[in-house]
């Protein structure tokens, strides 16, 4: 197949998902260009129980990405704009998610506020209700419920390169550019993740 019409096909998937195709070698988007430096910035402070996390060297804007709060009304990304936000997709089935749930329901009470916030967003396909149920039974009572059923939130990420498993997480800037992203779980109740959080607030 000419690599004209993949190129040409990713970019039209890009046109529907609304994020650019870009990799991590290519220009940032011209409202991140701020993002990579910000982001080689943290890069001293990856390390440790964070040391997979990856500093975006092309940082895409991820404020359009939309889900569902627990009453099922729609939100988007672009509304926590002004904190820093950790971007995280779960799901029941998903192991890796089940350790690191009460990680981020951690962080979110040490560092949760009207700076930062963790935004974990599930996206089971099947039984609305037993997302809601897991978080209970794993003792989750500090996160928000965000959800998308469709999964495209997924979806939008992989087309942009920056989702290829679950958990996902991607620390977003106030402005609602990437700063860094992991595909898997973290320590994020660590004083190594702390420190992270921190630095990328005091940016």
């Amino acid at each position: 197949m000419p690599v004209a019409f993949i190129l040409g096909a990713m970019a039209g998937l890009a046109l529907v998902y609304g994020i650019a195709p870009l990799s991590r070698n290519a220009a940032p988007e011209a409202a991140c260009r701020h993002a990579a430096e910000a982001a080689k910035r943290l890069e001293p402070y990856i390390r440790g129980e964070v040391a997979a996390l990856a500093p975006a060297k092309a940082p895409i804007r991820v404020a359009d990405l939309s889900f569902r709060d627990g009453s099922g009304r729609e939100r988007k990304l672009s509304e926590w704009q002004g904190r820093v936000v950790l971007l995280n997709l779960w799901a029941t089935w998903c192991v890796p998610c089940r350790k690191e749930m009460p990680e981020l329901d951690a962080l979110q009470q040490k560092l949760g506020g009207p700076n930062f916030e963790i935004v974990a967003v599930n996206i089971d396909t099947r039984e609305p209700e037993k997302p809601k149920a897991w978080l209970k039974e794993i003792g989750a009572t500090q996160l928000a419920y965000y959800a998308d059923p469709s999964a495209k939130i997924f979806q939008d990420l992989k087309v942009a390169g920056r989702a290829f498993g679950m958990p996902t997480t991607l620390l977003v800037d106030a402005q609602g550019c990437e700063l860094a992203s992991l595909a898997g779980p973290a320590e994020w109740a660590s004083e190594d993740a702390i420190q992270l959080i921190n630095v990328a607030l005091a940016r």
